[in-house]
């Protein structure tokens, strides 16, 4: 593929790439968002569940040997379909995570969305939850600072999994004379 026959980077009015204080680069609002707005979609390969997981080993493999950021792209769509957004040109993608997130994906006939939750200033980094499960929680730390946050990315709703075995981790671990 020749540099002028590969997609073009997405973009969106709402927002543009800049540095970011959470992890690499972020998306910031370009100016007032307000609540409810679609900001961006995230694009990417529509793949089947078996190459969905088939790609998560390759990722786990290449993470083992850190050859790999460790970064997730893969959306689940359906039962029987997830989309890749690892694509250079899905701008999206490097939306951040943050455990108190201004913006949520969301799933609109076959199509994922970043939306906004609440009015989002101009200049503030945009985020969501990734949602990861709670199976893996020590592969992916988590770097938003929020006073909400567990040091682990994981999905709202079981943060408090988390917490609760690093509290019994920290009761366990011998104490400092």
């Amino acid at each position: 593929m020749n540099a002028s026959s590969r997609p073009r980077p997405t973009s969106s009015p709402w927002a543009k790439l800049r540095s970011s204080a959470i992890h690499g680069r972020g998306l910031y609002a370009s100016k007032p968002i307000p609540k409810g707005t679609k900001i961006i979609e995230y694009l990417g390969e529509r793949i089947t569940k078996a190459e969905s997981d088939r790609r998560e080993e390759k990722r786990l493999e290449r993470a083992k040997l850190g050859r790999s950021d460790g970064c997730v792209y893969i959306f689940e769509l359906n039962k029987r379909h997830d989309l890749d957004g690892s694509a250079s040109w899905n701008t999206a993608r490097l939306i951040n995570h943050s455990c108190d997130a201004n913006c949520e994906s969301n799933k609109l006939r076959g199509r994922i969305w970043i939306v906004a939750l609440r009015d989002i200033a101009e200049g503030e980094e945009l985020a969501f939850d990734y949602g990861f499960g709670v199976e893996n929680w020590r592969e992916h730390p988590c770097r938003c600072g929020t006073p909400k946050c567990v040091g682990f990315i994981v999905t709202k709703m079981q943060r408090w999994r988390v917490k609760k075995h690093l509290r019994a981790e920290a009761r366990r671990a011998p104490r400092k004379k």
